[in-house]
């Protein structure tokens, strides 16, 4: 008896759909793959901005920039070995502090403080300049039009002048100043002899009633040489007649002539026989 044929199995048209399915898992999982990479590159260079800005603000880097350049990260300029070589531009970004100046800034603030009210009425200013501490009086403030003689008015604010000058060691120079306008009286031929005059009567009242040594003062007169504002209208003119005390600083003193002790008299030649004035 003849064995039977088995009958073939039909074909299956599903099978497509086993590559497809494994077609999209392996690109879903490309795409997971690739996600993830581009998250960690962000981290990463986020991390690398923060370090670098993190040592540009001063962090590992500064020390480097230092001993290559010759200064800091946080002073540029100033001590660059680079730029002060030839045809280098040293721009100086912070200037060094005075000494001077540090001395006189205490001054400054106590006299700010106890002209207050002269300051705010425009009387008085106080500045800091590179030649020291200057008290500035406006000449209404300090004398009549025209005239060099000192307003009791004035002896409050000129008083705690002389106190502060009498706590420092600095030398003191007062200088007269007038406007433009030209003047010729019986007592003043010009600006330069009003202007002298009435540092010389400050100069007076300083040492006469508020004790101020003479020796450390020096008066100057300028005339109309040395204007703050301009002389074409009445409120410059205003601020250009004024008499300046200036509390000077080593850089102030730069041009000033030296004040030597006298020298004492020759004891050989005081009693020497014949000697002028031997016997007076």
């Amino acid at each position: 008896m003849a064995r039977r044929k088995k009958a073939p199995a039909p074909e299956n048209h599903e099978r497509w759909l086993i590559s497809y399915a494994d077609f999209i898992t392996l690109l879903f999982a490309f795409f997971v793959v690739m996600f993830a990479s581009s998250q960690a590159d962000k981290g990463r260079a986020q991390e690398f901005s923060d370090s670098v800005k993190k040592a540009f603000d001063g962090g590992k880097f500064s020390s480097m920039i230092a001993s290559v350049l010759g200064g800091s990260a946080d002073n540029v300029g100033k001590g660059n070995a680079m730029m002060r070589g030839p045809g280098g531009a040293h721009k100086i970004t912070e200037e060094k502090k005075d000494p001077k100046v540090a001395e006189l800034a205490p001054s400054m603030q106590v006299l700010t403080a106890e002209l207050k009210a002269d300051i705010e009425a425009g009387r008085i200013q106080v500045n800091m300049e590179a030649r020291g501490l200057v008290v500035s009086f406006k000449q209404a403030a300090l004398f009549p039009s025209g005239e060099d003689e000192v307003s009791p008015a004035a002896y409050n604010g000129l008083e705690k002048v002389a106190a502060a000058i009498a706590k420092l060691p600095n030398p003191v120079r007062l200088e007269g100043h007038t406007d433009s306008v030209p003047i010729k009286t019986a007592r003043f031929r010009s600006n330069w002899e009003l202007s002298a005059a009435r540092a010389i009567a400050i100069m007076e009242l300083l040492s006469t009633r508020f004790g101020v040594p003479r020796e450390r003062l020096s008066i100057a007169g300028y005339a109309e040489t040395a204007p703050v504002s301009s002389n074409d209208d009445e409120q410059g003119r205003t601020r250009n007649r004024r008499v300046d005390i200036v509390i000077l600083n080593d850089q102030g003193v730069i041009g000033e002539p030296s004040k030597a002790e006298a020298a004492p008299p020759d004891a050989s030649q005081a009693g020497a026989p014949g000697a002028k004035g031997a016997n007076k």
